[in-house]
């Protein structure tokens, strides 16, 4: 294989890359084995030398090339295809885009990106039926006195980050000793900075020193996008690390359960808070309601500590659960749709979520709608499992809202992503986020044995995993990323696929679901980033089992964890031990990531936990009362735990009471 080898200085003007010669530099190759396949990628030692008499500051960067044609790119959690570059891009939040040419901000033909904006520290392409790439090290050790890459086997004083590059001009794709986030740096979707100059960035050789890389390099053929995630079980293995040691997940449940249950609630609202913050002042606490019925509050809440307190013999808890959930039956309904309203506040419900002025088109989330129903239909399979109790007017009303969103189907057999709030019609599609109808829908066939939309949720499964899925391009889900590729809408499609199986027998449906798996896989961090700023960094906090929410909202959160229950489901049906590594990194992760103890993340009660952790630099927000930067936000968010409960107590925790 043909590697290309080019560097800028520190010192030099321009922003170019040139070849290793100019800069005083030189390399030596040797392919050491391998034959490229996903099990035996072809190992590549380089040693870079300073051959001038000073120390040389500056990127090192070394490119595989590929024959290119139509190249769909993947380096993971970062880039997915184009990142949608093919779509209209004047919309409010910006995230990195590929487009050839010279197109406007936010797209480009190439892109440079620090390694922990990676879950993988790997670059894949997808073009002419073969996959290319290359995984090495994110970053490198200091050790002895002596650079080199990291590896879960060695151990030293951290020395820098490594980068990751894609280039759709050239046809490339590419890692860098240093690192640049070029040619824009998205901290988030709405803070965008240019191009920084080489500084602390930049790799450092001294006169006749040298530093070995070794890179792993991939050339196979595949049918589909795909094939990909072969070679990212292989990196997964070469650099796993495990997830620190957090509690036990009993304690855990009880722990985040407990904190919502006494911190959150809002008994004139008969819901949970948002965001609970900690007045220090006054030594009360602040709410920030923007209530919802779900993905950011409500259900989401509600049901997973109804089933925590179901399984830790809690009434109280059950009792406040029940009282949201009611309260969301009872009052939530639009009568001139036919689905419940999405938000509440100040005593009225509507469709004017915190979400509301970031939409194109007004109405009712799909996403929201079909989510609550999932959820409500669980804390029915859970209130008649363990305590023998049938709300059967939840399942009334369940039936009315699902029989609504079938009726707004497209010809393509896709669910919307925003109905009419005066008609009830799907009114915008193209979006991942309707898949949570076909998950709600799949559940209720399953749970009461009315199997007569079998049919049309069979053909829903195939039009989203032909479209979103087998591209490993999935988008519309998160309400607030206007249509970048995301982990979240995913979680409803294997939600779909695993009552679809248990309906069907079909193994077809545990095919589709490990592809689906395997494409939330790659939005999870396989190692433990060294995260630099308090309080990640000085607690051990590990990254490893957290996955990145999307493109364009590109911190670690809990929503994944949600997804134990039909992890543990897969693994049961098929010995795969890849899939039951990371449904264990899933739950340790969970467990180490909340306070364990009050102010552990320096704020808040035990039990707390907030959505935003930020593992890398480059999106750290919020600050600490002295100015400085930290790594997570401040406050408790219980639907954060509530995911994180959700995978803790339901199928999980009966397989651990075996």
């Amino acid at each position: 294989m043909k590697l290309i080898l080019t560097a800028r200085s520190r010192l030099q003007k321009s922003v170019e890359y040139t070849e290793l010669q100019q800069h005083g530099l030189s390399a030596s190759f040797e392919i050491a084995d391998g034959i490229g396949s996903p099990r035996d990628p072809i190992r590549a030692n380089i040693r870079i030398r300073n051959e001038g008499s000073d120390t040389w500051f500056g990127v090192i960067h070394v490119e595989l090339p590929f024959a290119k044609t139509e190249p769909r790119f993947f380096l993971p959690a970062f880039m997915y295809g184009h990142n949608r570059g093919e779509a209209p891009q004047n919309v409010p939040n910006e995230f990195p885009r590929l487009r050839v040419g010279s197109p406007s901000r936010p797209s480009s033909p190439w892109w440079m990106v620090r390694s922990d904006r990676l879950s993988h520290p790997a670059a894949f392409v997808y073009d002419n039926g073969k996959i290319y790439g290359l995984c090495a090290s994110p970053y490198f050790i200091c050790k002895d006195g002596i650079k080199q890459q990291w590896s879960p086997d060695q151990i030293g004083e951290f020395y820098q980050y490594a980068g990751y590059t894609c280039s759709i001009s050239k046809g490339t794709v590419g890692y860098t000793l240093g690192y640049e986030n070029a040619p824009l740096l998205f901290i988030k979707s709405r803070l965008v900075k240019e191009r920084a100059p080489l500084g602390e960035n930049c790799f450092e050789l001294a006169s006749a020193e040298s530093v070995d890389i070794t890179m792993y390099l991939y050339e196979y053929d595949s049918d589909s996008e795909l094939g990909v995630n072969a070679a990212l079980e292989e990196v997964y293995y070469r650099y796993h690390q495990d997830p620190r040691e957090g509690s036990d997940f009993r304690t855990a449940a009880a722990d985040l359960s407990q904190a919502i249950y006494q911190y959150a609630w809002l008994p004139e609202d008969r819901h949970y808070s948002t965001f609970v913050f900690e007045d220090r002042e006054s030594g009360g606490y602040r709410y920030n309601k923007i209530i919802s019925i779900s993905w950011t509050d409500g259900l989401t809440v509600a049901t997973p500590v109804l089933m925590a307190a179901l399984r830790l013999g809690d009434e109280p808890m059950r009792q406040q659960a029940l009282s949201c959930i009611n309260n969301i039956v009872e009052n939530s309904m639009n009568p001139a749709s036919g689905l419940p309203y999405d938000a509440y506040q100040d005593g009225t419900w509507s469709i004017k979520g915190w979400w509301f002025d970031g939409m194109r088109t007004p109405g009712h989330s799909a996403y929201l709608a079909a989510q609550a129903m999932y959820y409500i239909m669980k804390a029915y399979d859970y209130e008649k499992r363990i305590k023998g109790c049938r709300h059967e007017d939840w399942m009334i009303f369940v039936k009315k809202v699902l029989l609504q969103l079938e009726r707004t189907k497209n010809s393509d057999h896709e669910y919307p992503t925003i109905v009419s709030a005066r008609t009830g019609a799907g009114l915008e599609y193209d979006s991942f986020g309707g898949a949570w109808c076909m998950a709600a829908l799949a559940y209720f066939s399953w749970l009461t044995g009315d199997n007569s939309h079998l049919d049309s949720l069979k053909s829903s499964e195939n039009h989203y995993y032909e479209t979103y899925v087998k591209r490993m391009e999935c988008y519309g889900g998160p309400l607030d990323a206007d249509k970048a590729v995301d982990s979240e809408g995913i979680l409803a499609y294997i939600k779909a696929v695993r009552f679809l199986h248990t309906l069907t027998g079909d193994e077809l449906y545990l095919d589709h679901m490990r592809d689906a798996i395997c494409y939330e896989f790659t939005f999870k961090f396989c190692y433990n980033s060294p995260v630099k700023i308090p309080p990640l960094s000085t607690i051990g906090w590990s990254s490893c089992g957290g996955s990145v929410t999307s493109v364009a909202n590109p911190h670690i959160h809990p929503m994944s964890s949600n997804l134990v229950d039909e992890l543990q489901y897969f693994v049961e049906q098929r010995n795969d031990p890849y899939v039951r590594q990371r449904m264990l990194d899933t739950v340790r992760w969970g467990c180490q990531t909340y306070n364990r103890y009050d102010n552990e993340f320096d704020y808040g009660k035990k039990g707390w936990m907030s959505e935003r952790f930020c593992h890398s630099e480059g999106l750290v927000t919020e600050k600490y009362s002295d100015g400085s930067l930290a790594s997570t936000w401040f406050c408790l968010m219980p639907w954060a735990s509530g995911s994180v409960i959700e995978g803790l107590v339901g199928d999980y925790w009966e397989a651990q009471m075996k």
